[in-house]
């Protein structure tokens, strides 16, 4: 299971007009520890940015799973409620948990959302679909080589 870390990466932006801006962007990456977050988002935003820039804020993420979908730009947080009935009173108990969801809109989202959920035994009901301001996502991938080669 992966550990997800928000992390606000704080540099200098040139814009359109030329003009130098000090901006606060937001990226996800996944690691074991707080430590290890801010090294890997140093390693991956290093080649992007020019000049300096600083890990502004760590904070652990909470999401059960993200879905990718290498069309969208952008990334929406999707609040999913699992549905339970208690086999003494008959009641429906909502378990909540949030899914990352890559999509190009709010509607794509949803639609991603469901065809990734589609599988799942249990049942289950979408109660939110926000975007996020995460600008990517960086999943672990191993560095080690490939033993079947």
């Amino acid at each position: 299971m992966a550990n997800w870390f928000e992390c606000k990466v704080r540099y200098g932006k040139t814009l359109e007009t030329g003009i130098q801006k000090m901006v606060t962007e937001t990226f996800l990456v996944d690691a074991l520890s707080f430590t290890e977050a801010e090294g890997r988002i140093i390693e991956e935003i290093r080649p992007f940015v020019t000049g300096e820039f600083t890990v502004a804020a760590i904070k652990r993420a909470n999401y059960s799973e993200i879905y990718f979908d290498e069309t969208g730009d952008r990334w929406f947080r999707c609040r999913v409620a699992f549905v339970t009935v208690d086999e003494k009173t008959g009641a429906e108990k909502l378990t909540p948990t949030n899914i990352l969801v890559q999509a190009s809109e709010h509607s794509q989202a949803t639609e991603n959302l469901n065809e990734c959920m589609k599988g799942t035994m249990a049942d289950w009901r979408i109660t939110a679909v926000n975007e996020t301001k995460l600008l990517d996502v960086f999943r672990y991938e191993s560095k080690l080589p490939d033993a079947a080669q």
